[in-house]
């Protein structure tokens, strides 16, 4: 997420779909919506329609999502479409909704809608996402001409016609060379910098941005982050060489570093670039005693020279570096190991890889410029670096449920949330989450820890014969 990521293909689609999909069969239009009052009404100098807004959008409506979608959608003027007993609700508060997908169509316009709350979901997040997820298949990055078509009809019907509406400030659009030190350190700020007593809400305790590891069906959260972070200490061979000395790439609040030192003994230093997890990092550091075996640094990893380290974690950071950097990204952390030296490198990934479009509601809103590179391809990527891949380990099914209870922290804490970060930011992370969840559920994202070593000139590898201890 995250210093680790949680995103992909797959899971900006869901999101997206969320963003504005809608039901097609009737139910009752002109009941009443139970939603929050309209952010605006039908546009100056129109005239009303003649027949309900539902009865208008029917048409663009079951050419995108069917008409068998198990969700109930209400508008503005109190119309609805849709099964009052379904997953949830889709309620459109006003025809500008229409207008952003006619100048900006698929997912980029009904997520500036979602965004503005020009469009909002009521009931389990879970159970809506996935009834859009089954009605619209293959996502809605894209809209067909015939959607298109009956959609730009409505909103002329309806009124709904006239300039773009201005995108909601919370979209990043960074400017720069790609992943160039520069334009990484502003998307880190855009995703990271958003304020540490929002995340304090979302991560709980642990203040872990990343998949946990769940021993059993009645760990908390807290302890599925401790038993991860225990898990990274072991097969880097912490636990086994007190004093060792390890670099984490994209640190964090600091955790992992805190863990290994309190129970190893481990000198370690961690390196991010987002100021304020710095700051707090560096904190709680001080807090626990623990200066003279932690450092923390505001750091690009791209600036680390002439250090040597015993070890090398990399925990939800990776997804941060992009393709056209991989190379150098494993060429520059295996120079800072020596002879039988462990680097564990903890990413997002998806089969065949993708790059999170700019037009898509996670590339715009969560994690500009983010990549998931294919397991295989880091595996390839890593050997040809001149590491020894040693372990392969899938967590899909532990980020599924981390996901889950971030989210219920946030729903438990929203008021709160709203008051530290406002309601967009908000609900963009509460969307991007469940969606993500339903990801990692369906096997559309996984999640891989992979254990290379830097294996001595006679080949010795340090490592131990077998995984022992490690579970």
């Amino acid at each position: 997420m995250v210093t680790g990521t949680v995103t992909g293909t797959a899971t900006g689609t869901t999101a997206g779909t969320t963003a504005g999909t809608a039901t097609g069969t009737t139910a009752g239009e002109g009941s009443r919506p139970t939603a929050p009052a309209p952010v605006a009404g039908r546009h100056p100098g129109t005239t009303a329609p003649t027949e309900s807004v539902a009865g208008t959008v029917r048409p663009m409506l079951e050419t995108l999502v069917g008409t068998d979608v198990r969700v109930r959608f209400v508008f503005w003027d109190g119309s609805a479409l849709g099964p009052a007993d379904g997953a949830g609700t889709l309620v459109v508060h006003s025809p500008d909704v229409l207008r952003r997908i006619v100048w900006a169509p698929g997912e980029l316009g009904l997520a500036r809608a979602f965004v503005s709350g020009e469009l909002t979901m009521e009931g389990d997040i879970f159970a809506l996402l996935g009834a859009l997820r089954d009605a619209t298949p293959r996502g809605l990055r894209t809209v067909d001409p015939r959607t298109f078509w009956h959609g730009l009809r409505a909103a002329g019907r309806l009124g709904a016609l006239g300039p773009p509406p201005t995108p909601p400030a919370e979209e990043c659009r960074p400017g720069g060379r790609l992943h160039s030190p520069a334009r990484d350190a502003r998307v880190i700020s855009h995703h990271y910098d958003v304020g540490n007593d929002f995340y304090r809400l979302v991560l709980g305790p642990s203040w872990t941005y990343s998949c946990a590891r769940f021993a059993g069906p009645a760990a908390t959260l807290e302890e599925a982050q401790a038993a991860k972070h225990e898990l990274v200490c072991r097969k880097l061979g912490l636990d086994r060489t007190p004093g060792a000395r390890l670099l984490d790439v994209g640190c964090g609040w600091g955790s992992l570093v805190l863990h290994a030192a309190r129970h190893h003994g481990t000198s370690a230093v961690g390196v991010a670039l987002s100021r304020e997890q710095v700051e707090l990092a560096r904190r709680r550091v001080e807090e626990a005693g623990l200066t003279d075996r932690v450092e923390i640094r505001l750091q690009d990893y791209r600036e680390l020279r002439g250090e040597r380290f015993d070890a090398i974690s990399s925990i939800g950071m990776f997804e941060h570096v992009g393709a056209a950097r991989t190379a150098q990204y494993f060429a520059t952390v295996r120079e800072l190991l020596g002879p039988t030296g462990r680097l564990l490198n903890h990413a997002i990934s998806t089969a065949g890889g993708s790059r999170l479009g700019r037009r898509t509601f996670i590339g715009r809103y969560v994690f500009p410029d983010g990549e998931l590179l294919d397991v295989g391809e880091v595996v390839l990527a890593m050997e040809r670096a001149g590491f020894e891949v040693r372990d392969v380990e899938s967590l899909r099914e532990h980020y599924a449920r981390t996901l889950r209870c971030w989210v219920a922290n946030l729903e438990a804490h929203r008021d709160e949330a709203v008051a530290l970060a406002g309601r967009p930011r908000t609900d963009i992370w509460r969307l991007y989450m469940a969606a993500s969840a339903l990801g990692f559920d369906e096997g559309h994202l996984a999640v891989h820890q992979v254990l290379g070593v830097v294996p001595a000139a006679d080949g010795t590898s340090g490592m131990p014969p077998t995984r022992e201890g490690w579970d």
